[in-house]
């Protein structure tokens, strides 16, 4: 089984997700499926296979957030430090073309959010980027075509 790196940061809303699932989904839905059997016959009644079928989806969901926290390697980015871009890392890229600035942080798949400026370590850009110093140049090909970098910074928070 592959470990998953990810911040502790990015471990906690998985989580809560999971406790919500377990603790208020999972008995709300078992309960919706009780109340849908008391009307009457299951062929046709839409709301016992409504239930049903969140059902399903809660307990895949639950199943895949066990497997994800299970092998999660959470890594102490508060511990971390240098010029090399790592795990955890707040990179500050400027784009070769129009010198625009660009801060992100390289975080596990599972919390990478483009909108909050956090890149998975498994995408094109956070592949491209491991390993680099500050000025080095980066080249990213990307489903929307190539793109050239340059590191800026390299910090950990």
């Amino acid at each position: 089984m592959e470990k998953i790196p990810m911040t502790a940061e990015g471990l906690a809303p998985l989580e809560a997700e999971l406790r919500q699932l377990r603790t208020v989904d999972r008995h709300a839905v078992i309960k919706a499926i009780a109340e849908a059997r008391e009307h009457g016959d299951l062929s046709e009644n839409a709301e016992y296979h409504a239930a049903r079928e969140k059902q399903s989806f809660i307990e895949g969901r639950i199943s895949e957030l066990e497997d994800i926290i299970s092998r999660a390697d959470v890594i102490d980015i508060s511990k971390l430090s240098g010029k090399t871009v790592r795990f955890g890392a707040f990179v500050t890229l400027a784009d070769v073309d129009t010198d625009e600035e660009s801060t992100y942080q390289v975080v596990g798949p599972y919390e990478a959010d483009l909108a909050k400026k956090k890149i998975s370590v498994q995408s094109p850009l956070g592949r491209a980027v491991i390993g680099k110093t500050i000025g080095d140049n980066v080249e990213v090909t990307a489903p929307g075509g190539g793109k050239a970098y340059e590191v800026i910074n390299v910090k950990f928070k």
